[in-house]
C-alpha cells in the first residue's frame, strides 16, 4: 500500500484551525479526508458537519471523510485507521491531524519516525502553524508552547490580520521570520487556502528544497549578536533586531519592536567542504545535549568524496540524511543549515560546525 500523507494542523486557541479544517473538509476537491482530533471540545469540527454521535471514536462526515477522536494516544489511532482502510471498511488518502492548541507538535511529529508500524503506514508531509494576527505576539510573549509550533512550521497561516493595522502585521510577519526562516507565510482570510498549499508541502521530505528566506539571510550578516555566558550554564543572547538594510527592512517600517523569544533560528553557511566523520561526531554530540531543545533542522550539505548534496533534516534527537541530485555544472557548492530551536547557544554550533569543515 503506498504511504499515506499526514499533515499535522497546530495554532493557538482560537486562531483558526476548526475554521481551517472545515474549509478544507467542504472544498469539492474531491478527496477523502481522515481527521484525528486531539480532542472533540468546544473546539471540534461543528455538529453540523457530523453524521453521527460524537462519542464514538470514528465519525463519518456527510462529505464522506472521517473524524477521529484520540481516546488514548496518536499512535493506537493511527493504526486502527489504517487496519480499517485495508479491510475496506474506511476510505480515505490522506490524515489531517489537529492538535490542541496547548500542543508541542514535537511529539505529535517523531510519532512518524518513532513507530514502526505507523512508519510503514504513514508519510509525514508537512506541519502547518496558524497564528493569530490579532492575539499572536501576546501570546508568543506569554507561551513557550505557541513559540514551539512557529518553531515546527512548514507554513505558517496568519489569520484575522483585518483586525490589525498593517504595521502591526508586518511587526508580527518579522518576528515569526526571525523564528522560523525555513516556514513560508501567507495572510489567510476566514481559513480560505488553495488546497495546493495546505497538502503535498513535502516539509519533512528530504529531498524538498531548502527553503530559507534569502531577506533572512542577509539579515543575519549585518546582526550584531553578543553571547554572555554566565557560570551556571545558561546562555543569555541579546538580539539587535535591526535589519541591517538601511532605513528599515524594505517593508517601509524602519523600527521593529524587540520581541526576546527562547525560540530562536541560525544559518551556518561555508563554500568549504564537510569532513563526513567530523561533522557526524559535532551532530551526534550536540544531538545529545541539546536534542530536546532542537525543534526543526535541515540542511544541504556539500561533502567531501561526493559529488551529489548529502540533504539532512531533524527533529529532537532524530535525524535522517539523504544523496539527493549532482551539484549542477557551475553551481557554487555552498553548504547551508538552518537551525530553529529554544536557546541553543549558537557560537558552540557555529564553532563546532566550522570545526567539522575539511
Amino acid at each position: 500500500m503506498e504511504l499515506i500523507p499526514v499533515t499535522i494542523l497546530t495554532g493557538f486557541l482560537g486562531a483558526g484551525k476548526t475554521t481551517l479544517l472545515q474549509r478544507v473538509l467542504t472544498e469539492a476537491h474531491g478527496q477523502k479526508i481522515a481527521v484525528i482530533e486531539n480532542e472533540f471540545g468546544e473546539e471540534s469540527i461543528d455538529n453540523d458537519l457530523l453524521v453521527s454521535e460524537t462519542n464514538e471514536q470514528i465519525v463519518q462526515l456527510n462529505n464522506g471523510c472521517v473524524c477521529c477522536s484520540i481516546r488514548e494516544d496518536l499512535r493506537s489511532a493511527l493504526v486502527m485507521l489504517a487496519d480499517k482502510k485495508r479491510q475496506g471498511e474506511l476510505h480515505f488518502e490522506r490524515v489531517v491531524v489537529e492538535t490542541t492548541g496547548m500542543a508541542d507538535p514535537g511529539p505529535v511529529a517523531q510519532t512518524f519516525f518513532m513507530n514502526e508500524d505507523v512508519a510503514q503506514t504513514y508519510m509525514l508531509d508537512s506541519i502547518i502553524t496558524i497564528v493569530d494576527a490579532k492575539h499572536g505576539n501576546q501570546t508568543l510573549d506569554e507561551r513557550i508552547e505557541a513559540q514551539q509550533q512557529v518553531g515546527f512550521a512548514d507554513q505558517i497561516f496568519i489569520s484575522k490580520a483585518d483586525l490589525v493595522s498593517q504595521e502591526e502585521l508586518a511587526d508580527l510577519q518579522h518576528r515569526l521570520k526571525h523564528m522560523n526562516p525555513r516556514a513560508s507565510q501567507r495572510v489567510v482570510h476566514f481559513g480560505e487556502v488553495p488546497i495546493a498549499e495546505v497538502f503535498d508541502l513535502r516539509g519533512f521530505n528530504l529531498n524538498a528544497q531548502l527553503e530559507i528566506d534569502p531577506d533572512f539571510l542577509s539579515e543575519q550578516e549585518h546582526e550584531h549578536q553578543h553571547h554572555h555566558h554566565d557560570h551556571d550554564g545558561h546562555h543569555h543572547h541579546e538580539h539587535d533586531e535591526h535589519c541591517g538594510h538601511e532605513g528599515g527592512c524594505g517593508c517601509g517600517h524602519a523600527h521593529h519592536h524587540h520581541h526576546d523569544d527562547d525560540v530562536k533560528s541560525f544559518v551556518f553557511r561555508s563554500m568549504r567542504p564537510f569532513s563526513a566523520a567530523k561533522l557526524e561526531d559535532f551532530l551526534g554530540a550536540v544531538v545529545q545535549i541539546y536534542g530536546p531543545k532542537m525543534l526543526r533542522y535541515k540542511g544541504v550539505l556539500n561533502i567531501v568524496g561526493t559529488d551529489r548534496k548529502v540533504i539532512f533534516q531533524g527533529v529532537h534527537q532524530m535525524m535522517g540524511s539523504d544523496l539527493g541530485p549532482k551539484w549542477a555544472e557551475g553551481e557554487p557548492k555552498e553548504s547551508k543549515m538552518v537551525f530553529i530551536g529554544i536557546d541553543l547557544p549558537k557560537d558552540i554550533f557555529m564553532q563546532g560546525l566550522e570545526q567539522s569543515l575539511e
